[in-house]
């Protein structure tokens, strides 16, 4: 599954996947942007997620990109959790969309 970072946000915005599928987001923006997991700033609602992870041995395992993705990078993760999960941009936090999981 493939999310585009645009200007004018997420595309898909919200996406409905199986347990165990992985999302990969593309930025395809003129501006980097941070996909993280929700809530601002502390992106700990998905399970096991928290930006205070980041830069440790866990990063790879969590909801977050953990840094700003140029146009042309890519981050991603595979969700194993069911439910819905929100998510954001944490550097412009007008963007936001959903994973839900089933």
């Amino acid at each position: 599954h493939t999310v585009e970072i645009t200007s004018s946000g997420f595309n898909p915005k919200d996406l409905t996947i199986n347990a165990g599928d992985k999302v990969i987001w593309i930025n395809k923006g003129d501006k980097e942007s941070w996909p993280a997991s929700a809530m601002h700033p502390t992106h700990t609602a998905y399970p096991g997620s928290g930006i205070q992870k980041c830069g440790t041995g866990e990063e790879g395992n969590i909801f977050d990109a953990c840094k700003g993705l140029k146009n042309g990078e890519s981050f991603e993760f595979t969700f194993n959790e069911v439910g819905t999960w929100r998510y954001h941009d944490h550097l412009d936090t007008s963007m936001f969309g959903s994973i839900t999981v089933k």
